[in-house]
């Protein structure tokens, strides 16, 4: 015979009116057992009468102080009246009587993520990461991997995986390793195997839609989000990965209309607001970033990266008022990550007005912590440099001209971040032949794969189906970025330099469009930009050196070698006569002279680098020389660029 009571508890998911019914049935009966309560006030709760339950729950949690599912009760209905600190304490009460209370955890999770404290929204999740491995070392990886502890808890996940290789919790820890430290296509093996032993699995799902995200694949992580989305389509990490997609694939006002939507559903959350200001921001809202931004500092004074976000627009938009808020800010304890956004923050306001020195030491203080974070740029650059010259020779080359996909329609835009690429992808995405897209990854994704392969020897042996295979493999995933259906479109992927000789193989008629800037100049910009991601060369003036003169010895070997591959363009020279450089640029991409290409500021588009302010405004002259204001503190710079430093535009 079933038992009554549990029969009573088995109603509450699914008829929670059935099981009040059955609970106050069993609570006449049985008034000194207090299940039939508990399931009452439960019930109660689940039918959004949670002033009815409280007394209950009140009396129960006097007689029984050390109940943690009657605490955990206690406090889901005190939030519900509006009591939500008394909430809070009884769920931190319940998680405490009972750490592996995996439903107060959840509640917990939930109720941080919407008032937005990320410690106590972090701090539930390693609970739950702990709680759903089921084993005592798994249980301690999954709380290093929520902790962002990538590095301590690969070792232990390696171990499990190899004595569990068919244990879904563990293939699914390890791979968050792979996605940390970049090995995507082998943490997408990792989850697509956990999915097939669960494939029911939500979170599973979701993990390999944010892994293929993370590898920027947006067609494919969207696929994967699809049946999430529709199960549970208002859930708050399935939209902002939803939006980050979106994002991804250029559709920018649906990706601002999302982080609009989920600004207003979790109005306390400074994450959320800090998302909508980066979406406003590339949709060309300006205003809407700053009040998000805005919003994000008033719910959350030290949150870095929403004052760098404010500074980051480039407008001077930070007051006497906040800079005297960001000292209070350097001035205590503070995670890293905060600490050297609101560096760098403060630095662009003290050069906005004029204090270089001060300003300097800000930009210093906020690259040494961002060269820890990213890490230091570690390259050889003179082996990369050797390996290029000795591939791409004129014999080699030639032996392969006309090989590959035959379509004109990329344009490369290449350089150093900083050196004018933004705004000459501004000028020709002006034209009504041309598209703008954004910064692609495909092509280093493809050199990535070669790169593992066998590098060299693997692209020596290529075929020719296979050189035009890779080029058409580029282009079918550069499809879904060509919304205006016009002939020609620009991959601004400024490290693509590093990658010329690939393109020329797979991509022979693709035009290259080399932007260069005085070095100093260049370098100085991009050590004062904190950037979102691999530019880990920019946070030290002498590993900017070496990158600078690594980037030109590429470029002019292909100069050398097949000459008319690649268009160099001199920023400078672009700035003093802008029509003449700009006929010679359209001339060099094979589309006729158009006036809208010297009204490039009247364009709207969305811009997604951090030059993205500055090319909606007509081209001055009294940018060029600005770095000679910080002069005297870049003689690491100077010293580093050696003979470059006078040779540069040769």
């Amino acid at each position: 015979m079933t038992d009554p009571i549990a029969q009573a508890a088995a109603a509450l998911a699914s008829d929670p009116r059935k099981a009040a019914a059955q609970a106050r049935a069993l609570a006449a009966r049985m008034p000194g057992d207090p299940r039939p309560r508990l399931i009452l006030a439960s019930a109660l709760r689940r039918l959004e009468q949670p002033q009815e339950a409280l007394p209950i729950l009140v009396e129960l949690a006097r007689a029984f102080p050390k109940a943690a599912k009657t605490r955990f009760e206690l406090g889901l209905c005190l939030c519900a009246t509006g009591r939500t600190r008394e909430g809070d304490q009884q769920l931190d009460e319940a998680v405490r009587l009972d750490p592996t209370n995996a439903e107060a955890w959840s509640a917990i999770e939930t109720r941080a993520f919407a008032a937005g404290d990320a410690l106590r929204e972090r701090r539930a999740q390693a609970a739950l990461a702990r709680i759903d491995a089921g084993h005592p070392e798994l249980g301690r990886a999954a709380e290093l991997v929520v902790l962002d502890r990538h590095a301590e808890a690969e070792p232990m996940l390696r171990r499990f995986c190899l004595a569990n290789p068919n244990h879904p919790q563990g293939l699914r820890l390890m791979a968050a390793c792979q996605v940390a430290a970049r090995g995507f296509d082998a943490a997408e093996t990792l989850l697509r195997h956990a999915l097939s032993l669960e494939p029911g699995s939500i979170r599973l799902r979701f993990d390999l839609a944010h892994a293929l995200f993370a590898a920027r694949q947006a067609e494919r992580a969207l696929v994967e989000l699809a049946p999430l989305l529709e199960a549970d389509p208002a859930n708050p990490a399935y939209r902002n990965l939803q939006a980050a997609c979106l994002g991804l694939l250029g559709d920018d006002q649906a990706a601002e209309a999302i982080n609009a939507e989920l600004a207003a559903a979790f109005p306390t959350n400074a994450r959320v607001a800090v998302n909508h200001g980066h979406a406003a921001r590339t949709a060309g809202g300006r205003d809407r970033a700053i009040a998000a931004y805005r919003r994000a500092t008033a719910l959350s004074p030290q949150s870095g990266e929403a004052w760098w976000g404010l500074a980051n627009l480039k407008v001077g938009v930070l007051t006497d008022e906040d800079e005297a808020q960001m000292r209070r800010l350097l001035s205590m304890r503070l995670p890293d990550d905060d600490r050297m956004r609101i560096a760098y923050a403060l630095a662009r306001r003290l050069e906005d007005t004029g204090r270089a020195e001060e300003a300097f030491a800000h930009y210093a203080s906020g690259a040494a912590l961002a060269r820890v974070r990213f890490g230091g740029a570690g390259r050889d650059y003179a082996a990369e440099a050797a390996g290029v010259v000795g591939t791409f020779t004129p014999d080699f080359l030639a032996a392969r001209a006309g090989q590959g996909a035959q379509s004109d329609a990329p344009i490369f835009v290449v350089g150093l971040p900083r050196s004018g690429s933004t705004l000459v992808e501004q000028i020709l995405a002006s034209h009504p032949a041309i598209e703008g897209t954004m910064e692609l990854s495909y092509i280093g994704a493809i050199a990535a794969r070669i790169e593992h392969q066998g590098g060299a020897e693997r692209l020596t042996a290529a075929s020719a189906d296979e050189l035009r295979s890779w080029g058409e493999e580029y282009l079918a995933r550069a499809q879904v970025h060509r919304r205006l259906g016009r002939a020609h479109f620009i991959d601004k992927m400024p490290n693509n330099f590093r990658h010329i000789g690939l393109i020329r193989l797979i991509l022979p008629n693709a035009r290259i469009i080399d932007v260069r800037r005085n070095p100093m100049a260049s370098c100085f910009s991009g050590f004062k930009q904190l950037f979102a991601e691999g530019q880990e060369f920019s946070y030290d003036l002498a590993d900017l050196a070496a990158y600078y003169r690594h980037y030109l010895a590429i470029v002019r070997h292909f100069h050398a070698v097949a000459p008319g591959t690649v268009h160099t363009l001199i920023y400078e020279d672009l700035v003093e006569d802008t029509e003449g450089h700009v006929r010679r640029l359209l001339d060099a991409v094979g589309v006729p002279f158009d006036p809208a290409t010297l009204r490039f500021f009247e364009n709207d588009r969305a811009v997604r680098t951090v030059s993205s302010e500055q090319v909606r405004q007509p081209i001055y002259r009294s940018g060029l020389d600005h770095w000679r204001t910080f002069e005297p503190w870049l003689t690491p710079l100077a010293d580093g660029l050696g003979p470059d430093l006078a040779g540069w535009r040769e």
